[in-house]
């Protein structure tokens, strides 16, 4: 044998030998590899366990037994007793042709429609004032910031104390600077007593309008602008054909966030009206307390909440519709 040939063969042992570690230890490694994972993502299922315990504890079931509370006959007379007679879908046939209900129904999306537009236009002007340089700014967010950090009983209480009709500020100021001339009793009537509650609500929510679209300016890139000046645009202009379609899919987030927040308000109106006068801010949630802590049918209380539980969560599927929508575009 030459020495060229035993060289040959000595490089052919090798490489084989290479071959068959590489063709042994590839699977015994993926296998290894997947074994690092597994127990990777069994830490993270441990580690969330907790929360989605205390999640499932606190919201999730309170939501079930709603729904089933709602499909039985609960009433005073029965509740403790524990003989609750199914009935099925009744309860919502009685609530569906009962006009105290559309009505509630209808003031709801009343006040939930004009506090959003009126804290859209707000918060929208708000954002574009503070969507510049000057001194100050931050400490002025600050404290707008303060109202929509106060909790609703908090700032309903406030809001019903400036709006007493003899000794509130809101008339003290009215009648100094001559716009009336006499106290008006803003949460006896009808009419003023919406316009009081949507009021307060507005001065909540705006300034979360307000950080959303303000965050939504900031993201805008400042070449668009650039590039409509040099081509002469104005700045309604500019507002018109640069801000308004870039801040589309953000208003319109924050339009979806708001009504979902504001729909199910309750202890802003409870604070300051208890639904009245009469039923003048009966909204839905109060229409359900009262059915259920009022007159103590809890079925029928459990009904109008199963619906504002049915409304919020399509405007949730909505709202994560459009947001997968924006991530794939």
């Amino acid at each position: 044998m030459t020495a060229s040939e035993g060289t040959t063969m000595a490089t052919t042992d090798v490489d084989a030998e290479a071959s068959r570690t590489r063709l042994t230890s590839g699977p015994t490694q993926r296998g290894r590899g997947r074994r690092r994972l597994s127990e990777s993502r069994l830490g993270d299922y441990l580690f969330v366990l907790p929360a989605v315990a205390f999640i499932a504890l606190l919201m999730l079931y309170p939501l079930f037994y709603n729904v089933k509370l709602s499909l039985y006959d609960v009433n005073l007379g029965n509740f403790l007793s524990g003989e609750r007679p199914f009935v099925g879908l009744q309860n919502y046939v009685e609530a569906f042709g009962s006009s105290a209900f559309w009505h509630s129904l209808g003031t709801s999306l009343v006040y939930t429609g004009s506090s959003i537009l009126l804290s859209f236009v707000l918060g929208y002007a708000l954002a574009l004032f503070f969507n510049r340089a000057f001194p100050g700014n931050g400490v002025m967010r600050a404290i707008l910031l303060v109202t929509y950090v106060l909790p609703s009983v908090v700032s309903g209480t406030v809001w019903r104390w400036m709006l007493q009709g003899d000794s509130g500020i809101v008339n003290a100021v009215l009648l100094n600077l001559g716009i009336i001339d006499e106290p008006i009793f803003w949460l006896v009537h009808g009419d003023t007593a919406m316009i009081s509650v949507v009021t307060s609500t507005v001065w909540v929510t705006s300034p979360f309008v307000m950080i959303l679209l303000l965050a939504g300016l900031q993201s805008i890139p400042e070449g668009l602008y650039e590039a409509a000046k040099i081509d002469g645009a104005s700045a309604v202009k500019r507002f018109w054909y640069v801000t308004m379609p870039a801040m589309r899919p953000v208003a319109l987030t924050v339009l979806l966030l708001s009504f979902i927040f504001t729909f199910k308000t309750f202890d802003n109106i409870f604070v300051m009206t208890k639904g009245g006068p009469g039923d003048a801010t009966t909204i839905t949630p109060i229409y359900a307390y009262e059915k259920a802590f009022g007159f103590f049918e809890f079925s029928d209380g459990a009904v109008a909440s199963t619906v504002l539980i049915a409304i919020s969560v399509l405007m949730a599927l909505v709202y994560f519709k459009l947001s997968q929508r924006e991530e794939a575009a």
